[in-house]
């Protein structure tokens, strides 16, 4: 078995101006590349590896899992990020975020707290969970999905996600990835599996 990198889902200058090409070319041809390439390395140490990348998030520990989950967590980052993104939620989603949070801007507000709260290395996700839709922060490589939570969108707050474009200022960056490439659809379309 073997791990490929999966394409972005848009041209590496998409994004910009607000994630530059340089940015994108280092983060998805180098980090997540890195990734794939350990993933790969580590599988190939264990005689008969069949299982899925996502079943390694449930299963695997140690490098492997880091690997594994860093591999998954930028490919959900790239689905959960688009050129033509920001702006409002809308239909089941926008219902949701209201429902749980009280507005679409308390959930940014909180989003945005958690996001520049998070020391260090990791990750801020909208995941739905046994209790409607909530805002995690997660360290390192870790993934909801080890808590039982179904993700929806998530942002890498990994300096290496940013700091070329926005340098210290992960505010900046978040506030940035709220108003302008946050992809609603693609949380939109998970809740709707998780829902039917």
């Amino acid at each position: 078995m073997s791990i490929e990198l999966p394409p972005l889902p848009y041209p590496n200058s998409a994004l910009s101006p607000y994630i530059s090409t340089e940015t994108v070319e280092l983060h998805y041809g180098k980090h997540h590349a890195g990734y794939v390439k350990n993933v790969n390395r580590l599988l190939a140490d264990i005689p008969d590896a069949q299982a899925p990348l996502e079943s390694l998030l449930l299963s695997a520990s140690g490098a492997l899992f880091n690997n594994a989950a860093q591999v998954w967590n930028h490919t959900f980052y790239w689905q959960s990020t688009h050129p033509e993104g920001g702006g409002n939620p809308r239909g089941e989603l926008a219902n949701a975020l209201t429902r749980d949070f009280g507005s679409v801007d308390r959930f940014r507000e909180e989003f945005t707290a958690a996001a520049c709260g998070h020391f260090g290395s990791g990750w801020t996700w909208l995941v739905s969970g046994p209790d409607g839709l909530e805002i995690m922060a997660t360290p390192n490589a870790e993934v909801p999905q080890r808590q039982k939570r179904t993700p929806l969108l998530t942002l890498d707050v990994w300096e290496h996600a940013y700091y070329l474009d926005y340098q210290n200022a992960r505010a900046a960056y978040v506030e940035t990835w709220l108003e302008r490439l946050i992809c609603w659809e693609h949380a939109e379309g998970i809740l709707q599996q998780v829902t039917d």
